[in-house]
């Protein structure tokens, strides 16, 4: 079976797959009931296969496998996309945005101009 593109994570795996990975990590912060989430979710995956090694992805589920990682960083709406490099907030993305707004800013955090 194929490696997943996007990773699922849980509180107890986030320091280890998105903090102390040595390239960026794109972060979906997502739950099953959220329509926009639905929305979201295949732009991430398209960008996953767009960007592979060259930014991580993964999803975390806020209601079953995140509350405490979406408590820390403050997740009040999903889906929140945020990005992270050297294990700090390089950028953050609140709600449906269109994809090229999304490879943008994977751009700018990754330094393509």
């Amino acid at each position: 079976m194929a490696e997943e593109k996007v990773k699922s994570i849980n509180d107890s795996s986030f320091e280890q797959e998105v903090l102390d990975s040595n390239i960026p990590v794109l972060v979906d912060f997502w739950a099953p009931w959220c329509m926009p989430c639905k929305i979201v979710s295949p732009i991430v995956e398209e960008l996953a296969n767009e960007y592979e090694g060259r930014v991580k992805f993964c999803k975390l589920n806020v209601d079953s496998d995140g509350p405490n990682t979406a408590r820390q960083y403050r997740i009040v709406g999903i889906p929140t996309l945020i990005i992270f490099k050297n294990g700090e907030i390089a950028d953050e993305i609140v709600g449906v945005v269109p994809r090229h707004n999304i490879a943008a800013r994977l751009d700018k955090v990754l330094g393509v101009l």
